[in-house]
């Protein structure tokens, strides 16, 4: 059966391959009026492992729910499975990972995992279109960094409409921030399949990948070996691709999962920079739970 991949929004996908379920995040939940699959996490009934990018709500909220109902294993950041832990998670249904482990998903079926970086979240309070050109923000302390995060904090704290905030109190599962970034490798006895829920990257491990398809955040200022990219989300986005050379090449986190904070992201700069940069990628483009097969069968 060749390999699908649905979409639920933001950056959470389910990915079928090799008789195995697997979500990649597991953030359903959304606030009212929010595009989306209109699915909670506890809708899902049926999945084997959960792979979580790293530990900021918007990508682990969820994931208790579904491996409560499914016995699906974690697999994630010592924060991300912290903050599982004490959601309920029994510890032995979690695997820690870093950076530089594989893990075996079933037959034939590994997902080697990879130490990356978050977007420059800290550098705006709201997120910008793909062709808007960022420049600055060289050299910015931790302490600076965490300022500005906590303005932002204070920002979707008081700015959001109501049922937003609610949404945001909610799902606050107490994550000392974002755990730490990771991107993971399927492979699979279809082809390879390389995952990543938040804009940023070391260059020094993406030029080594070659995914036969890439799932790449589009959303926020881009974070390239920890310094905010000096132009736009799509090149940044086209820089990506020109290192990894995927034969397919899949966003997530551009639609609008926060209104007042995300935007509908208007996916044609992305596209135009891709076809100059990376002519022979063919971007897919998913709506919500659309099945689309992107690996075919061997």
């Amino acid at each position: 059966m060749a390999a699908t991949l649905d979409w639920y929004g933001c950056a959470t996908f389910r990915l079928r391959i090799a008789g195995l379920t697997i979500f990649l995040d597991a953030y359903i939940d959304r606030v009212a009026g929010a595009p989306g699959p209109g699915l909670r996490a506890d809708d899902v009934d049926a999945c084997d492992w959960i792979v979580v990018g790293h530990s900021h709500f918007d990508h682990l909220y969820g994931a208790e729910r579904i491996s409560a109902n499914t016995g699906a294993r974690i697999i994630g950041s010592y924060e991300t499975v912290r903050v599982m832990l004490a959601a309920g998670v029994p510890l032995d249904r979690m695997i820690c990972v870093s950076g530089g482990e594989t893990v075996e998903l079933g037959p034939g079926v590994t997902v080697s995992v990879y130490p990356s970086q978050h977007s420059c979240v800290w550098s705006h309070r709201q997120m910008a279109q793909p062709d808007q050109v960022c420049l600055g923000d060289l050299g910015v302390t931790w302490q600076e960094q965490q300022a500005r995060f906590a303005k932002l904090r204070a920002f979707l704290g008081t700015e959001l409409d109501a049922g937003a905030v609610d949404h945001l109190r909610a799902s606050a599962q107490g994550a000392r921030g974002d755990g730490g970034a990771l991107v993971y490798l399927f492979d699979t006895p279809d082809g390879s399949v390389l995952y990543q829920d938040t804009s940023g990257y070391w260059t020094g491990i993406f030029q080594n990948l070659r995914p036969d398809v890439a799932i790449l955040a589009a959303a926020g200022r881009g974070n390239i070996d920890g310094d905010p990219i000096q132009g736009s989300l799509s090149r940044f986005v086209a820089r990506q691709a020109e290192l990894l050379r995927p034969t397919r090449l899949i966003l997530c986190h551009h639609d609008d999962w926060l209104p007042g904070f995300s935007v509908d992201t208007d996916v044609k700069p992305i596209r135009e920079e891709l076809a100059r940069v990376v002519s022979r990628t063919e971007l897919l483009e998913l709506g919500y739970l659309d099945g689309t097969r992107i690996l075919p069968a061997r």
